[in-house]
C-alpha cells in the first residue's frame, strides 16, 4: 500500500488548509476580504454595543416574499445584527413577516411605519407588493422604528438599495445608541430675537425630540441674554438660533461667546436679508433690505461673513406653482423655475449632506470664508452652482422675473459659485479674549475644547409651510407636491454637532457597485440555463469515467 506523503501539496492541503477550515466555521471567526471593510465593525461602533447594559431587541420587518433586491437587505441587515449579537449577547433579534402575522396596515403605520408599494415583475406580468421595511428597536420599556431604506429622489431602485445598505450600520448603530442612553443630550432653541414662531418651527422641534431634550430658552429678564442665564445655558449640549430678526446686544455676544468657549455647539440659521414669499405672492412685488442682526464681528472672529446680497441659482433652483390662466372659471396652475428658491445638492463626502434629498432654501445670501483662523476647519456643505447671479439690496424682487430667470436685473451681476452653508469645527478663540469685556464675565475662557458649529444663511431652511393653521412636515411643498431634505439634513446636522461617539463618519461609507449586466442576462438566458443544468451531468459523466478507467487499469 503506497503510504501518504505529508509534504505532497495534497498533504500541505489536508493538514494546513483543513483544520484552519474547521477552526473559523466552528469558531464563528470571519475574515473581510473586501475592499471597503463592508463587513467590519467601525470602533465606534463596536464601544456603543459595549457600553449597553440592558436586554435589547430589534424586530426587522423584512420577511415574506417580496424582490431579490430586499432579499439582498435582509441578508445584510442579518449579518449586521449577527455581528451586533457576537460583541453584545444582549442583543437579540427576529425577522417578523407582518402579511403571514396578519398585522394591519394600520397598526403597522401607528408604529411609525410608512408602506412602500413596488412593481413585481413575474412572467411577464405586473403586479404590486406592499412592503414596510423597518427595523423596531425596543430597549427597556422605549421604542422607536427606523426605516431601513433610503428615501432618496431621482434614483434607481439599484442604487437605492446600495445607499441603504451603506448606511444600514449607521442607521442601527445610532438609534441604539440614542435610545440605550441614561441621560439624553440637551438642545436650547433660542427664544428672544424675534426667531420663528411655535407653529413655523414645529417640524425642527418634532424631529429634535425624537433623540434630544428640546426646550426654549427665554432670558429671565425677557429682554437679553444675562449672567442669571448661565445657570440654564450651562445645561445645554447645543443651542439653535433660528432666523433672528433683533439685533443682538454687545452683553449678549460675551454670554453666546463663552457658551461656546465652554464646549456647547451652535446652529445658526441666518437670514441677512428680509424677503418674504408671503409678501411677494400677495403684491406681486417686494423690495427686500438688509438686516443687521450686530453679529458680523462675532462670525468674522471664526472665519466667516454673511453677505447681504441675494443669491439667484439659474441652474438648480426649486419650482414656484403660480396661477397663469383661468378655464371654465377654474383657475390653471403651472409650475415655472424660481432661481430665488435655490436647491443645495450634495457634491461630496459630508456626511451630513450624504444620501439626502435636494434642500430648499429660500432667498438665501451667501457666506464667505475667510480662512488664516488657527485651528478651525471649515468645511462647505452647500454651495450654488456655476451660473449664479447677485442681487444688491435693497432693490425691487418681482414674480415677473420668472419669466427670464437668467437675464441680469437692475443691481445684479453674474458671480462664482456661493456657499448656503458651512460646519466649522476646533479650538475656537474669544473674540474677546484681549478685551476689557473678559473681566465681567465669571470664569471667563479665552479658548474652547475640540467644538463644531454649523452657519445656515437662510433662517427658512427649518421654518414648516402652515396650511389652515396647522404646520405641515417641514421640507413638503403642498403646491407642488415636491418633497426635499430639509428635515433630513438638519436632523443630520444636530446629530453632527453632538455626536461625540464619530459616528458620523459611518455614513460616509461607500460600498463599491458589483451589478451584472441586465443586457447579457436577457439576450443569454437561455444559453445560462442549459449550461446550469447540463454541465454539473457533464462533470459527473466525467469523473465517473475516469473512475471506471482507473479501476480497470488497476484491476482489470
Amino acid at each position: 500500500m503506497k503510504k501518504f506523503n505529508i509534504k505532497s501539496p495534497l498533504g500541505i492541503f489536508l493538514i494546513a488548509v483543513v483544520p484552519l477550515v474547521i477552526l473559523l466555521a466552528y469558531s464563528g471567526i470571519r475574515l473581510d476580504l473586501t475592499k471597503e471593510k463592508r463587513y467590519t465593525l467601525s470602533d465606534s461602533t463596536v464601544k456603543v454595543l459595549e457600553s449597553m447594559k440592558k436586554p435589547l431587541t430589534v424586530d426587522v420587518y423584512l420577511e415574506g416574499d417580496f424582490p431579490a433586491s430586499f432579499k439582498q437587505l435582509q441578508s445584510e441587515t442579518r449579518f449586521m445584527l449577527e455581528e451586533f449579537r457576537k460583541i453584545n449577547p444582549k442583543i437579540d433579534f427576529k425577522f417578523i413577516d407582518p402579511i403571514k402575522t396578519k398585522m394591519s396596515q394600520d397598526t403597522l403605520m401607528a408604529m411609525g411605519m410608512q408602506p412602500s408599494v413596488l412593481p413585481d415583475i413575474k412572467d411577464g406580468k405586473i403586479s404590486q407588493i406592499t412592503l414596510f421595511p423597518y427595523a423596531v428597536i425596543k430597549y427597556d420599556k422605549r421604542g422607536v422604528s427606523i426605516p431601513l431604506v433610503v428615501q432618496q429622489a431621482g434614483i434607481d431602485a439599484d442604487q437605492q438599495l446600495t445607499r441603504s445598505i451603506e448606511g444600514l450600520e449607521y442607521s442601527l448603530v445610532s438609534n441604539i445608541k440614542n435610545i440605550a442612553a441614561d441621560k439624553r443630550k440637551k438642545v436650547g432653541i433660542l427664544v428672544n430675537q424675534d426667531e420663528l414662531g411655535p407653529e413655523e418651527f414645529h417640524g425642527f422641534m418634532q424631529l429634535a425630540m425624537e433623540n434630544y431634550d428640546a426646550g426654549p430658552v427665554v432670558p429671565k429678564n425677557q429682554t437679553e441674554l444675562t449672567l442669571e442665564d448661565l445657570p440654564l445655558l450651562k445645561q445645554m449640549s447645543a443651542l439653535v438660533i433660528a432666523k433672528p430678526r433683533k439685533a443682538f446686544t454687545d452683553n449678549e455676544k460675551v454670554i453666546l461667546d463663552q457658551f461656546i468657549m465652554n464646549g456647547g455647539k451652535t446652529l445658526w440659521m441666518i437670514d441677512a436679508v428680509n424677503a418674504e414669499m408671503d409678501t411677494l405672492t400677495r403684491s406681486q412685488k417686494v423690495m427686500p433690505f438688509p438686516v443687521d442682526i450686530n453679529m458680523t464681528d462675532f462670525f468674522f472672529n471664526y472665519g466667516i461673513r454673511i453677505n447681504p446680497a441675494l443669491v439667484k441659482d439659474v441652474k438648480k433652483f426649486a419650482l414656484l406653482k403660480l396661477v397663469t390662466g383661468e378655464v371654465g372659471g377654474n383657475p390653471q396652475y403651472t409650475s415655472l423655475p424660481w432661481p430665488y428658491f435655490p436647491l443645495g445638492i450634495s457634491e461630496n463626502d459630508n456626511p451630513i449632506t450624504k444620501n439626502i434629498n435636494p434642500v430648499k432654501f429660500e432667498f438665501p445670501t451667501s457666506i464667505d470664508t475667510l480662512g488664516g483662523r488657527k485651528n478651525i476647519k471649515t468645511k462647505v456643505l452647500f454651495e450654488s452652482s456655476e451660473r449664479t447671479l447677485l442681487k444688491q439690496v435693497p432693490n425691487y424682487v418681482d414674480l415677473k422675473e420668472i419669466a427670464s430667470v437668467d437675464s441680469l436685473g437692475q443691481m445684479e451681476k453674474p458671480s462664482t459659485p456661493k456657499i448656503f452653508a458651512v460646519a466649522l469645527e476646533g479650538k475656537f478663540t474669544s473674540a474677546y479674549a484681549s478685551r476689557i469685556e473678559r473681566k465681567g464675565y465669571p470664569g471667563f475662557k479665552s479658548q474652547s475644547p475640540e467644538n463644531k458649529m454649523i452657519v445656515i444663511a437662510d433662517g427658512d431652511v427649518g421654518r414648516n409651510k402652515m396650511h389652515k393653521g396647522e404646520p405641515l412636515p417641514m421640507g413638503i411643498d403642498r403646491l407642488t407636491n415636491q418633497e426635499f431634505g430639509n428635515e433630513q439634513f438638519l436632523r443630520n446636522a444636530l446629530d453632527y454637532l453632538l455626536d461625540d461617539s464619530n459616528l458620523m463618519a459611518l455614513r460616509n461609507r461607500n460600498i463599491e457597485e458589483r451589478l451584472l449586466d441586465r443586457n447579457r442576462i436577457t439576450e443569454e438566458k437561455a444559453n445560462w440555463q442549459w449550461l446550469n443544468l447540463l454541465l454539473p451531468l457533464v462533470v459527473i459523466g466525467l469523473l465517473g469515467g475516469l473512475f471506471f478507467w482507473m479501476r480497470k487499469r488497476k484491476f482489470g
